[in-house]
């Protein structure tokens, strides 16, 4: 029985020795270990140098004075949103508080050496005024975007646009479309308006208004109102002035009258329809 243990013995495999004994891995684990304190050392190096009173901000310098946009509001935000120094300031930050400001469509800040601030402002230009659904006022721009700010010097000759929410931009397309197409009667546009049924109204410059419905392949808005402007032009002459037009049907338009044209003795009562 003793041989037979001493046998077994005999075939167990040899003690390896060990990590201690593998000198490929333990360099290995050595040089992962002195890149890993190195890049932390690197770190908290940056952070102290950061965070020490050298290379400060100074100024923030406009590319171009802006034309709406007052320097307190600028000066304000470059006060609350510019903080660290040269290397540490978060760009990104700075950037969205300029962009809050009413008027900015767009700002571009880059850092100038040494101490300073390079802002450029891209400014909102007003294309209409717009009524949103509740009520309240804003603007919209050329792109067909709302935006909030102070009405310019010149907002009374700005169209007065409305529509749900989201519809600027077709409602601003819609506009430049209908007033090519009433560009020949000599009339404006002063106010359109798309209601959450999709249907088109429009006040014209003379008071005129004029009820287009909604739009369809069937029947669409650019044809009837196409068709009235051929007509308008002999109406009032005939009618008298008009109060308002409506288009919504497909073979002619209903008209309402301000005040209807004297009429010649023994002619017939005018239609209110074309």
């Amino acid at each position: 029985m003793a041989k037979a243990r001493s046998n077994l013995r005999n075939e167990e495999p040899a003690a390896t020795g060990g990590l201690w004994h593998q000198p490929t891995l333990l360099n290995l684990l050595a040089d992962v270990l002195f890149a890993c304190g190195g890049i932390f050392l690197a770190w908290a190096a940056l952070g102290a140098l950061q965070r020490l009173p050298v290379f400060p901000l100074r100024e923030v310098v406009l590319v171009a004075p802006p034309a709406h946009v007052p320097v307190e509001q600028i000066e304000q935000a470059a006060r609350s949103a510019v903080s660290g120094n040269f290397f540490s300031v978060d760009l990104a930050a700075v950037r969205n508080a300029f962009e809050a400001l009413p008027w900015v469509r767009s700002a571009t800040v880059r850092r100038v050496w040494p101490d300073g601030l390079e802002l450029a402002l891209e400014e909102h230009v007003a294309a209409a005024r717009w009524r949103h659904t509740d009520g309240s006022a804003a603007l919209v721009n050329a792109q067909g975007e709302v935006f909030a700010g102070e009405a310019p010097n010149d907002a009374a000759a700005l169209p007065n646009l409305a529509g749900p929410a989201g519809s600027a931009a077709e409602v601003l397309a819609r506009h430049a479309e209908f007033t090519a197409t009433l560009a020949d009667s000599g009339r404006h546009i002063v106010a359109l308006t798309l209601s959450a049924r999709r249907a088109w109204r429009m006040r014209l410059d003379d008071g005129l208004i004029i009820e287009l419905g909604r739009d369809s392949q069937r029947q669409p808005i650019a044809a009837r109102l196409a068709r009235f402007v051929a007509d308008a032009g002999n109406l009032p002459g005939r009618l008298g002035k008009l109060r308002s037009v409506d288009l919504r049907y497909p073979n002619g338009f209903a008209v309402s009258l301000a005040t209807r044209a004297p009429r010649p003795a023994g002619a017939a009562s005018p239609e209110q329809s074309s």
